[in-house]
């Protein structure tokens, strides 16, 4: 069991090792700045994250060695030893000194790293005894991500860099998560498409303090990104009490499960589970909407589903015939998917674009007639205009409970004080009166509740007016409507292609 297992909080002395990690996470972006196969923070994290994640693995093996010697038990490495990261990445002299006379670079390492390293790490995937183990997640990792390193000499300093890093104690593995979370939210900062992997973490510890998950629900997210949601569920949930062994072994195994889509959202989900103390991640790489929600079973329900679907896409007619309520619009269809995967009983938040609550379109009527008749949504939170950096979009969050209709919803409108950007993100404070507010559902200028019997049965609109306070006329960015532009015109044209095909 991974030593970052424990409850136990981080001592104050580790702000020293968090400047020193700190500041090795800066050196290695300047090396990657140089580095030409690595043009964007995209780059940078996923290039990164192999290097770490094959370091991080050999301090790993270098615990279980250790704990395995106090038990008087052998030790079995996971990886050979011509491909430990002290034969290739950090060869050592007896005297402990970087050994430069053993250290590949230039195109030697290159070589070694694109033609044995790397198939060698993809073949644990075919060898690997089950999907829920290490060596198979390795092998997985392996066979997505891809060196873009072609400078052996850069790759050299990113490497030499990256083997000062320590991961051995509690405090530093913090650390560690606690950095690789800050360049997860930098990529996600950084565009559109890095965005998609990243949600603002208070506004996730917000959902989950509202969502109270318990130690043996299992968790889920079926669009995971780089697995925010759940790392976050498992760091609350490793704060409730003092764990026992059986907690433990629970939360490893048996708590926290997810999808996603795309290869390098995947790999980071992956490495980020792996940082925050989860052995070996119950996340599959797979297109979650091309399950069929009529062959669910009781076994694919969860009792907890926490998720952030990807705004603005468009699926295509096969996959749409997977879902009763028929659309394009992806989240839509990853909102039907998580009210059927919910279990009687089960809790969910979920972040959705806010036009989900006034659209007039027979799909969004049908779907909110079923949000509202198969759950109880008893609260919708509505988020301001830059919650989601160069996302472009106005959001809400979608609370509610399977197996009971809607009564009575109640809504709050957050607003910090301030226009949120890159430079003034969403933070804790900022959700503290929401979290307190939605406990006893009370009414003040920016929480209104509304019953079930005044909602419109023709059109099941949410989108009702604030009778307490002053209301706020949203306007859509012009980056929002061009992207739904784009979105519609290609929409268009599949279904030309289609009519051609048809001539």
């Amino acid at each position: 069991m991974l030593a970052a297992l424990s409850a136990i909080a981080p001592p104050r002395g580790t702000v020293v090792a968090g400047k020193m990690f700190e500041q090795t996470f800066k050196n290695i972006d300047d090396v990657l700045w140089k580095e030409a196969g690595c043009t964007t923070e995209l780059d940078y994290t996923e290039q990164t994250s192999w290097i770490l994640f094959l370091k991080y693995l050999d301090d790993l093996e270098e615990e279980r060695k250790g704990q395995a010697q106090l038990k008087g038990k052998p030790h079995s490495y996971i990886i050979d030893p011509p491909h430990r990261w002290s034969a290739w990445a950090a060869p050592k002299t007896k005297d402990g000194a970087f050994d430069h006379n053993k250290a590949l670079t230039g195109p030697d390492l290159i070589d070694f790293v694109d033609k044995d390293l790397f198939p060698y790490l993809h073949g644990f995937k075919a060898r690997a005894e089950r999907p829920d183990t290490i060596e198979y997640k390795i092998g997985e990792i392996f066979g997505e991500i891809k060196n873009k390193f072609r400078s052996g000499y850069s790759l050299r300093d990113a490497l030499e860099l990256v083997d000062e890093l320590r991961f051995q104690t509690q405090a530093e593995k913090h650390e560690l998560s606690h950095l690789y979370e800050a360049k997860i939210r930098n990529m996600g900062n950084a565009g559109r498409n890095g965005g998609e992997y990243y949600t603002p973490r208070p506004l996730i510890r917000a959902m989950i303090r509202v969502i109270k998950p318990r130690i043996g629900e299992r968790i889920y997210d079926g669009a995971c990104g780089s697995a925010g949601f759940l790392c976050e569920s498992f760091d609350y949930l490793r704060k409730q009490k003092t764990l026992s062994t059986k907690d433990l072994e629970t939360l490893q195994s048996r708590t926290f499960f997810g999808k996603e889509k795309k290869s390098l959202a995947y790999c980071l989900g992956i490495m980020n589970m792996i940082l925050h103390g989860i052995d070996a991640p119950n996340i599959v790489h797979t297109n979650t909407l091309s399950e069929n929600v009529s062959d669910l079973q009781e076994k694919d329900r969860f009792d907890v589903i926490l998720a952030n679907p990807p705004f603005g896409g468009k699926e295509r007619s096969e996959v749409q015939q997977n879902f009763e309520i028929r659309t394009g619009e992806t989240a839509f269809l990853f909102l039907q998917h998580f009210i059927k995967t919910l279990r009687a009983g089960g809790r969910a938040a979920v972040i959705i674009k806010n036009t989900f609550l006034s659209n007039s379109d027979n799909a969004s009527v049908a779907l909110r007639r079923e949000l509202l008749k198969s759950c109880n949504l008893h609260t919708v939170l509505d988020m301001p205009q830059g919650t989601f950096q160069g996302a472009g979009v106005k959001t809400v969050v979608l609370l509610f409970e399977k197996g009971a209709p809607t009564r009575r919803v109640w809504f709050y409108r957050l607003d910090p004080g301030r226009s949120l950007g890159k430079t003034n993100a969403l933070n804790d404070e900022d959700m503290k009166e929401f979290v307190e507010l939605q406990a006893t559902f009370a009414e003040t200028e920016k929480s209104w509740s509304v019953d079930i019997v005044d909602i419109d049965k023709e059109t099941y609109d949410l989108s009702v007016k604030n009778p307490n306070g002053v209301e706020e006329v949203a306007y859509r960015s012009p980056q929002e409507i061009m992207v739904e532009i784009a979105a519609l015109d290609a929409q268009a044209a599949e279904v030309l292609a289609g009519i051609r095909g048809l001539l």
